[in-house]
């Protein structure tokens, strides 16, 4: 039985958790069969609740990820995908990018959690989490069709041949469809009892469905303050939105691969390392606005990381347990 986490983002989603007050946009649950919360509800925690680990298994030591792409994606919208997982860790990460950087992200991931957990990781060797790209598969015909539901999701997984301890990484274009993408998530984790120690992801590019959902702030939201969409690192919208998805979705799988790591609340409708900030990228953030955010002087575009092969990226803010806040990289 598959159990999935889902990530749906958007203008009215911010994160002042130290007000006990965060808005998201809830997404189906996690067990395929459970019934999710409305998708605009806002979602107040009670006093009591915190994000804290349950005990689990977490993903760390050596993190193979694997790709499979499903549906047309363009060199230049793989690479932008690929140079991202290649900057997680930084000894693949060659020069070094500037600070700050995507590895400084993932490293605080680290920090925030996976550090509280050591001896109870799924993967190879403790010490961190050093993710490994380790295969890329294509499925351009779009054998299972271009309308997927979630049960077809961990077949995908399957294909992509992940390993013990790692993350298959399901990626479908801008023209495929997925049940419940964009009325209620923009990309999803969870696990597969036929695939055990393993993880999935699933994400869509939302390019020609929704970006003024799971593309903000590159695209106008659908709904609220009509904000300017900010300028795209990459140039392409669908691309820098899925990194954006794909890191938050990454962090939950690490954290809390097997619905009894890192979370708060409803473990079947859990906030996780970055969905307890959903909307927040930069200092000062609120709904409407991203926050603080660096400005690439050359081409007008808004970014917080610095990657690989002079790539930059929008990053969500991680959740801090230790001072209930949304960690920032600028």
């Amino acid at each position: 039985m598959a159990s999935p986490h889902s990530c749906f983002r958007g203008w009215q989603s911010t994160s002042h958790v130290a007000l006990a007050l965060v808005s998201v946009l809830i997404l189906s649950s996690a067990r395929l069969s459970a019934g999710g919360r409305s998708l605009l509800e806002l979602y107040k925690p009670p006093a009591s609740a915190i994000l804290t680990y349950h005990n689990g298994a977490v993903l760390q030591g050596r993190i193979p990820v694997s790709i499979i792409w499903y549906g047309r994606f363009t060199p230049a919208q793989k690479a932008v995908v690929t140079d991202f997982l290649g900057s997680l860790t930084t000894a693949a990460a060659s020069p070094l990018a500037p600070s700050p950087s995507v590895s400084q992200w993932w490293s605080t991931i680290d920090q925030l959690y996976l550090s509280k957990a050591r001896g109870r990781g799924s993967g190879g060797g403790g010490g961190g989490a050093r993710v490994a790209l380790v295969g890329q598969a294509t499925d351009e015909g779009c054998s299972l069709g271009k309308r997927l539901t979630l049960a077809q999701l961990p077949q995908l997984a399957a294909r992509a041949g992940p390993r013990k301890g790692g993350i298959a990484l399901v990626l479908t274009a801008q023209d495929v469809g997925v049940d419940g993408f964009c009325t209620s998530r923009c990309g999803l984790h969870g696990s597969d009892a036929r695939a055990p120690g393993t993880a999935y992801v699933w994400v869509g590019n939302s390019a020609t469905q929704c970006p003024g959902q799971c593309a903000w702030p590159f695209h106008r939201p659908l709904y609220g303050p009509q904000t300017p969409a900010l300028v795209p690192p990459s140039g392409d919208v669908g691309a820098d939105g899925m990194v954006i998805n794909i890191a938050s979705m990454v962090a939950g799988a690490v954290t809390n691969p097997f619905r009894d790591g890192f979370y708060q609340g409803d473990k079947d409708a859990p906030l996780e390392a970055a969905t307890a900030c959903t909307g927040v990228y930069g200092s000062g953030a609120y709904p409407g606005f991203a926050g603080n955010l660096a400005v690439d002087p050359a081409t007008g575009a808004s970014y917080n990381a610095n990657g690989a092969n002079g790539r930059k990226y929008l990053l969500p803010a991680l959740f801090d347990p230790a001072t209930s806040t949304c960690s920032t990289l600028v």
